[in-house]
């Protein structure tokens, strides 16, 4: 059985004594591939690294996460596209980008034009988005609804929401919801919103490792690993096979990102 965890900082410090053994962990359990994000100016160089470590397991994302816009979003902005527009640049997405108003609202206007210069690349580079968004969906929806026509795709990645912000979602062709360990906690409403809202072949399996372990391993170090525990959850919740929601999830995959 193959799948693939969409969103893993495998680059992080938290895997630095042990980075190996974490990736020979996820391809014992069935992670055929993962992704990286970065998520400002210093993380595209770990994020590259790490990727060059495993060539053909791990793929890198360029973008500036919505909580580390500053005062200087646009110098930072500039730096990156030098790298995405080199024309032999490895980045498979534009990511982590999006919207973050959880903690603070001090930057809300940067964060705007920081989001809307990224989703800009999108179009004009031909590369799916990997969104982040908490309490800012409607002002995220507006950007996107501008530039919807000429989207290539991506994924809302750790959405939690209900079956109408599912729906509002899904509007936007070629976009999956990434599931993650949210599914798995007692709490969650996910069990019972995504059957209901979202069709399996609109989701793809992520880990926000090493952040957001799944039950049963809740309040540990994430890993990608652990992405077997959100398929068999998943598996549970569409009353499928365990085989049916990889190959899904991974033709879901393919569909946002290419054959890589």
């Amino acid at each position: 059985m193959f799948f693939i965890d969409t969103h893993t900082h495998l680059d992080g410090r938290e895997f630095d004594a042990d980075r190996d053994e974490v990736v020979a962990r996820a391809k014992a359990a069935g992670v055929g591939k993962v992704f990286i994000p970065a998520v400002d100016l210093p993380s595209v160089e770990t994020v590259l690294a790490a990727c060059g470590r495993y060539p053909g397991y791990a793929y890198p994302m360029i973008g500036l996460h919505p909580e580390e816009v500053k005062a200087d979003w646009s110098s930072v902005l500039d730096e990156m596209e030098k790298l995405l527009a080199r024309p032999s640049s490895p980045f498979i997405a534009v990511g982590e980008v999006g919207l973050d108003y959880y903690w603070s609202r001090e930057f809300e206007k940067e964060q705007l034009e920081a989001f809307k210069r990224q989703v800009e690349w999108a179009v004009e580079y031909r590369l799916p988005l990997m969104i982040h968004c908490r309490k800012g969906q409607n002002e995220m929806v507006k950007i996107l609804r501008k530039y919807k026509d000429g989207l290539p795709g991506g994924v809302f990645h750790c959405f939690t929401g209900n079956e109408k912000e599912a729906a509002e979602l899904l509007q936007f062709d070629n976009f999956m919801l990434g599931i993650g360990g949210v599914l798995t906690f007692k709490k969650s409403h996910l069990p019972e919103t995504l059957p209901a809202a979202v069709p399996l072949s609109r989701i793809v399996l992520e880990t926000d490792s090493p952040y957001m372990a799944p039950v049963p391993m809740r309040g540990k170090r994430n890993e990608s690993a652990f992405t077997l525990y959100v398929l068999k959850r998943l598996a549970e919740c569409y009353g499928v096979s365990e085989e049916e929601v990889a190959l899904t999830t991974t033709a879901n995959v393919k569909r946002v990102f290419g054959g890589l």
